[in-house]
């Protein structure tokens, strides 16, 4: 009777040994997998941040050269309003 005892206490704390290793390598695997996601993560949020600096910087330069040219068109114009003013009165 004490060795079926012994050999069911043997045999429930091998299962439960291997069960727990089971368990953790789980947990580990598991674990690894939320770190690379981590990683990515990071990684993708960096490029999306660098992306949205380049898309910033661009949008500025292009206002600046719109607004260059704004000025040079109305320069242009009122050039050619004075030019027109001055025929006018010199025909008059």
């Amino acid at each position: 009777m004490k060795k079926s005892i012994l050999s069911t206490v043997l045999v429930l704390a091998l299962c439960l040994s291997f069960t727990s290793c089971r368990e953790k390598k789980e947990a580990d695997k598991a674990e690894t997998a939320v770190e690379e996601v981590t990683e990515d993560n990071k990684e993708v949020a960096e490029k999306t941040e660098a992306t949205i600096e380049d898309a910033v910087e661009n949008t500025e330069n292009t206002i600046e050269n719109a607004v260059d040219d704004a000025k040079e068109t109305v320069k242009d114009t009122k050039e050619a309003v004075e030019k027109t003013a001055d025929k006018i009165k010199n025909n008059n």
